[in-house]
């Protein structure tokens, strides 16, 4: 219960700064030295901390890949290329909904540290004559990148869960499937009430000019293939996309230079900085594992167990991969051989968990770009997971 406790005063903690407009960064930062008092973590763990952030290889994939984006970012907008994109799309597409949402579906497929930086210029690009709030943009932009994660083989996440579990697969994915059916209804109903079914107007484009405007995505097609289909990671497809980007629109020295000072900001650096050295700071202090075997000692039900855990551990961490981790041993240990049913109950709670966490770089990231308030984010956010989390009950009562 006092594990509970804490980590619930924590989490208040980090609503209550983000509220005040304090940049993420340093909500983190503060937030990881109040959950060290709490649990009386000497100097010797805050020093290993510290290290481990430092010479972490997530904290420096992500500095990469966060300001590499920032950087393709500001080349594809200063050469109107976005703008060149969302034009091709309301011309092929006469649903303004399919034209909104479909670059953060199609950004989601990226398994990508930070993708949701891809699509939020093209869904402010799309929605600038709609009328529509910055948390309404925002929750699109965030809501609509992340389905993917329950079915796609290419995401760690589900991949970690089903060999844990020892479940196929195919067969996780397929019954994940509902949830993705629920996230999707659940975007449309809170985040397109006020949009048109259709576009009122748009240019005609011959075939050949439709051919030639389709080759505005190219860039992030490319890089696509390369993440995707050949394994590159994100930092290197990139680089090896922004390179001969530079060559053919011919930049100088001082444009890659300032290019390059707009992706690598100190801003970037003091939030990553924050988010790793909390997670090592969970990690440490053992406060998610210390709420797994309070949760176990209390006699509470399975199926209880098998939400609350990977939700609440999804809340924490912000990451799939570090719910499916922190939880999917005990749960497995508890109760063995887990049926598909409560494997996929159990996969689909954390989900909830990290759409609705605070620390999820996506959400951080989408909120961040569009200047966006959190509750107002979370009035779509709370409503829509909850819709999500019914849907996944009811499937599981279903199939047990």
């Amino acid at each position: 219960m006092l594990d509970l406790f804490k980590i619930s005063l924590i989490f208040f903690l980090i609503l209550g700064l983000l509220r005040k407009k304090i940049g993420i960064g340093y909500v983190m930062l503060i937030s990881s030295g109040a959950l060290s008092l709490l649990y009386r973590m000497g100097l010797s763990d805050m020093i290993m901390m510290a290290r481990n952030v430092v010479l972490s290889s997530i904290a420096i994939k992500l500095l990469l890949s966060l300001s590499l984006i920032r950087i393709f970012e500001q080349v594809l907008r200063e050469e109107q290329i976005l703008i060149a994109m969302m034009n091709t799309i309301k011309s092929s597409f006469r649903s303004r909904k399919v034209v909104i949402i479909s670059m953060p579906l199609l950004i989601g497929m990226l398994p990508s540290l930070g993708g949701a930086y891809f699509s939020a210029p093209m869904v402010e690009e799309a929605t600038k004559d709609t009328g529509m709030s910055l948390e309404e943009k925002a929750f699109i932009n965030y809501w609509f990148r992340h389905p993917w994660e329950l079915i796609l083989p290419l995401y760690p996440g589900i991949v970690f869960a089903s060999a844990v579990s020892h479940t196929p697969l195919n067969m996780l994915a397929i019954t994940n499937a509902v949830c993705v059916a629920a996230v999707v209804m659940t975007g449309f109903i809170y985040g397109m009430r006020g949009v048109g079914h259709s576009l009122s107007n748009g240019n005609e484009f011959s075939s050949r000019d439709n051919v030639k405007s389709w080759m505005n995505f190219l860039p992030i097609l490319v890089v696509m293939i390369l993440v995707i289909i050949a394994g590159v990671e994100l930092h290197y497809a990139l680089l090896l996309v922004l390179i001969p980007i530079f060559i053919l629109y011919r930049y100088s020295s001082q444009q890659i230079f300032a290019a390059v000072r707009y992706g690598f900001s100190w801003d970037v650096v003091v939030m990553i900085a924050g988010i790793v050295f909390l997670k090592e700071t969970m990690e440490v202090s053992g406060s998610v594992k210390n709420l797994g075997r309070f949760f176990i000692e209390h006699g509470i039900p399975l199926v209880p167990v098998f939400c609350l855990l990977p939700f609440l551990a999804g809340l924490l961490t912000g990451h799939t991969v570090g719910f499916v981790g922190s939880t999917f041993p005990l749960l497995v240990s508890i109760s063995a051989p887990a049926p598909l049913s409560l494997v996929s109950l159990a996969f689909a709670s954390g989900f909830i968990g990290v759409l609705l966490s605070p620390v999820h770089l996506c959400l951080v990231l989408t909120r961040e770009y569009f200047k966006a308030d959190l509750p107002g984010i979370y009035r779509k956010t709370i409503p829509a997971g909850t819709i999500v989390f019914a849907a996944v009950i009811a499937q599981y009562f279903f199939l047990h």
